[in-house]
């Protein structure tokens, strides 16, 4: 999954960019509000985590100008403040979460874990599909009693899939998704990892999961 951080606090940028990194997500940062706004005028996000007191552009006035664009994406603020009027100010821009600073990170975690979830899923940190299972918090893949290892940037592939089940998913959008603005990998880097991830999660097990959609893409699904 792919997360944006806008933060102009230069060491929790890059600290919070670095952890980030380290469960698995792709992540791209900036220092400003409208450096926000160009890097989403080129990529798409997963989520959005955004300080509202920022140089050239704050938060809020970022907030308030992609939500009247039409984008969804969901969008974590992060302040120094913590009176109800400055809440309040930031759900009705259209935030989906709120979390003050100083924070613990454990807790950012499980607030993006939130962030990430389908609005009709069930508040649970597993995803399953057949007898797959992947676990959010843990990290840790199961197909059937199998625990199966992966690699970071299998563990993302395969979280992106899963939570997208059924739909088919073209080799540019995975990759959009997967890999931040600093990736110089080759044109088939897809292609490799869905190779990989096909001979861990599905040779030897059945049914098979992951489908090539000719001239489409990939899809996470089990086939009728």
């Amino acid at each position: 999954m792919r997360i944006l951080i806008a933060e102009d606090e230069k060491d929790l940028n890059r600290i919070l960019t670095a952890r980030l990194k380290a469960e698995h997500y792709s992540v791209d940062s900036c220092k400003n509000g409208q450096e926000v706004l160009e890097y989403m005028a080129g990529a798409e996000y997963d989520a959005l985590i955004l300080d509202i007191m920022m140089p050239v552009l704050d938060g809020l006035s970022v907030l308030k100008s992609i939500r009247r664009r039409g984008c969804a994406v969901p969008v974590l603020l992060l302040t120094a403040k913590d009176s109800i009027e400055d809440r309040v100010a930031g759900l009705d821009a259209g935030a989906n979460d709120y979390l003050v600073k100083p924070f613990a990170f454990e807790e950012l975690l499980a607030r993006i874990r939130v962030l990430l979830r389908k609005p009709a899923e069930a508040p649970s940190n597993c995803l399953q599909t057949a007898n797959l299972k992947l676990l959010l918090d843990t990290h840790q893949v199961f197909r059937g009693d199998t625990e199966i290892h992966l690699s970071g940037k299998e563990f993302s592939l395969l979280r992106y899939l899963m939570q997208n089940e059924g739909i088919v998913l073209s080799r540019d959008k995975l990759e959009q998704h997967i890999w931040n603005y600093d990736f110089t990998g080759g044109s088939n880097v897809i292609d490799v990892y869905i190779r990989y991830l096909r001979r861990k999660i599905d040779d030897g097990f059945e049914p098979k999961l992951i489908h090539t959609v000719r001239g489409a893409g990939y899809v996470l699904k089990v086939a009728i």
